[in-house]
């Protein structure tokens, strides 16, 4: 009996099979359908954009666990605010166990230029650490020590010329190099070499010579600014830090930077959405200065290792996009539409308005932003520190690390440098009571 009736079973499961299956496909695409239409993810609303985002919601991200044990080296005058508020974002989402200064007060410098000591970082009791987010100077050996072996480190660095401009204003540096004119990066690049013995800055506290001017951005990753001239060294060095960074974060290149962050930590989109307003950005009357072709001719040579180091890291960031293949492009501009569709939302939300949600795509599941998630995305770089400290008791009062800016602006007064603004504190009182004193003995 079962014999006769097979061939009518396989029939009917041929005929019937597919109908059932493609009208339950059709089913579950028309429950994502009304939601895509009314955020139009897209600009387009065309037919094919609705099939792509159909098609999307049906491949979620899935082939790997995200990484939530990293250090992010934050550079100075690269844009490393934004990148900043991104990381601590995170941490802050994903309550991951930070490494940070033991005092809340000031601009929450871990170290810098010297590695943290055991009394400038609060210790939990296993000593384990999930991530850095704060300014550090990179130590390799120091940080090994700290973090896993399987631990992603990354930073973010800009065009030399455009960080040699922001440095120059604020760092106060013509002052220290004593250049009056009105366009003190003009002047400075008709010839660096004349103001090499005025642009280095020595802090005696800790032993340390820094130049502004000259490859800033690789002295923050490690590099000694007495080997500037030594490019067999740097060549290694740097070669040594492609090695050890999963990626670099390249500021011109912002939103390519970080949805390839974004795909080599395994993280989702809303990880890495950012205020497309400018965080910590100055005005002063040479920031829109060209340099001529001779006087970037000498900035490279001056910045030789800097240079380096951005060509080398800006090769790899592309090196490392064309690996991911044509669809990085799509994510890219998928990314560019819902960063500026949620910062214009957070930037115009009203008390007690409506939350926006941005449905699932290829590279996300749907997420919800309110004004929570707005205050986080909107916030300066410093404050998001209350979230990621909690209920931690405040270290030593006055014990926060004393940043570069504050150390400058002694060294361009004739000042001593220090580690701990307590210690600046108490030499200026100091100064100032002798001062009265000679004052009042007529002296």
């Amino acid at each position: 009996m079962f014999k006769k009736l097979l061939p009518t079973i396989v029939v009917s499961l041929l005929v019937l099979g597919p109908i059932f299956y493609f009208s339950q496909k059709s089913d579950r695409l028309r429950t994502y359908l009304p939601t895509v239409r009314s955020l139009n993810i897209r600009k387009s609303g065309t037919d094919e954009t609705i099939q792509e985002n159909k098609q999307a919601t049906e491949a979620l991200p899935t082939a790997c666990s995200p990484r939530k044990k990293f250090v992010f080296i934050k550079t100075h005058k690269t844009g490393s605010c934004t990148a900043a508020v991104i990381v601590r974002r995170y941490a802050i989402y994903h309550n991951l166990t930070v490494l940070y200064p033991a005092v809340a007060s000031g601009p929450n410098m871990l170290a810098w230029p010297f590695q943290p000591a055991e009394e400038d970082y609060i210790h939990t009791p296993d000593e384990q650490y999930d991530a850095i987010v704060n300014h550090m100077r990179y130590n390799k050996t120091w940080l090994r020590s700290k973090f896993p072996a399987d631990t992603a480190y990354f930073s973010i660095i800009r065009e030399p010329t455009g960080h040699l401009k922001t440095a120059m204003n604020y760092y106060s540096l013509p002052k220290l190099m004593k250049i009056k004119s009105e366009n003190p990066v003009q002047t400075f690049l008709q010839d660096p070499w004349k103001y090499k013995d005025l642009s280095e800055a020595y802090f005696d506290f800790c032993n340390m010579t820094w130049d502004g001017t000259r490859n800033h951005q690789a002295f923050d990753l490690g590099y000694p600014t007495k080997s500037a001239d030594d490019m067999e060294r740097a060549r290694k060095y740097i070669g040594e830090l492609e090695a050890d960074f999963t990626t670099m974060l390249i500021l011109e290149h912002l939103d390519e930077s970080l949805v390839l962050l974004r795909r080599l930590m395994c993280w989702e989109v809303r990880d890495v959405l950012y205020d497309v307003a400018p965080k910590n950005s100055r005005n002063y009357s040479y920031k829109k200065y060209v340099p001529t072709a001779e006087e970037l001719a000498n900035l490279r040579r001056w910045k030789a290792v800097d240079y380096l180091l951005y060509d080398t890291f800006n090769a790899s960031l592309w090196r490392k996009i064309a690996a991911q293949g044509p669809d990085f492009y799509n994510e890219l501009r998928y990314f560019k539409d819902v960063n500026k569709r949620v910062s214009t939302y957070c930037h115009d939300r009203k008390k007690d308005g409506p939350d926006l949600t941005v449905v699932a795509s290829k590279w996300n599941s749907e997420f919800q932003v309110d004004a929570y998630i707005c205050k986080l995305i909107k916030s300066p770089v410093s404050p998001l520190m209350k979230y990621i400290r909690k209920d931690t008791p405040d270290g030593r009062k006055g014990y926060d690390i004393l940043p570069p800016r504050s150390n400058m602006k002694a060294i361009i007064q004739g000042q001593p440098t220090f580690k701990y603004t307590i210690e600046r504190e108490k030499y200026l009182k100091f100064k100032a009571h002798r001062k009265r004193k000679r004052k009042r003995a007529g002296i």
